[in-house]
């Protein structure tokens, strides 16, 4: 099956690294032109510059910081003005690590405004072309812990639970504009995330962060950890004429981890 973006725009955000990056470069590899997201200029510069471009595609980024709110308003407000986009890739920078014992009300409220408003609010302003064109993709990078939360993840557990069931609304106002909006449930990815995750994790436990690893490639059926193009693959899918009737999803991309339907 041949999937062509062509002609598509497409915007992602946390696309300098990981799994937004490997996003990007998938879509823009199927004919998309991709707009890329993220804090650090230096990053996204590179990036773009290897993005795979074919024709009339024109590939830029946007340089924010989801943590900051209104920052970040003033930004994709500009952006909007000159800009469209027919496939929004909702992925923003992940919040702490902790318990729900470790954090307070206001780490709730940061976790909110980087996780969920930033996504709402990207999100209504993407809408007007879509709508008007009768055509959209709207796939947001949520997590396997809406189902099966994780206890060191308290913040992003509670918060993309939020993204999950607002997307599940959305996705029945906008089914007759022809809008798909989709979650992909987000597993073990060999991304810097879970280094970043997995250090902590040795360190409060006094064992190396290739301990960490070992045991959650164990907790795995497929006994691997997911990789970066593989959550590209699947999203360029979702973003494609192919999944046309496909909306108001969560899928899973775990490698069989949740024990959850």
């Amino acid at each position: 099956m041949l999937i062509s973006l062509e002609g598509k725009r497409a915007l992602v955000g946390g696309s300098s690294k990981g799994i937004g990056r490997a996003i990007a470069q998938q879509l823009a590899a199927s004919g998309a032109s991709v707009t890329l997201m993220a804090r650090s200029e230096e990053l996204l510069s590179s990036v773009v510059k290897d993005l795979p471009c074919k024709g009339k595609q024109q590939h830029g980024y946007l340089t924010v910081d989801f943590a900051d709110f209104k920052s970040y308003r003033n930004k994709i407000e500009g952006f909007f003005k000159d800009h469209q986009v027919d496939i929004l890739v909702n992925n923003t920078q992940g919040p702490k690590a902790a318990g729900s014992l470790e954090v307070g009300v206001e780490d709730y409220q940061e976790a909110f405004d980087t996780l969920f408003k930033t996504v709402v609010y990207t999100t209504e302003l993407a809408l007007d072309h879509m709508i008007a064109q009768r055509w959209g993709r709207i796939i947001n990078v949520t997590s396997i812990s809406v189902k099966e939360p994780l206890s060191y993840l308290a913040l992003s557990n509670t918060i993309r639970a939020s993204v999950v069931t607002w997307a599940k609304t959305l996705s029945r106002d906008v089914a007759e504009q022809q809008i798909t909006v989709n979650n992909v449930l987000t597993g073990y990815f060999d991304t810097e995330r879970i280094a970043q995750l997995n250090a902590k994790k040795a360190e409060q436990q006094g064992i190396k962060p290739e301990e960490v690893r070992a045991g959650m490639e164990a907790q795995v059926p497929m006994k691997r950890i997911g990789k970066p193009e593989e959550y590209g693959a699947l999203v360029t899918f979702l973003a494609s004429d192919k999944a046309s009737y496909l909306t108001g999803a969560n899928i899973p991309l775990d490698g069989g981890l949740l024990k959850s339907f």
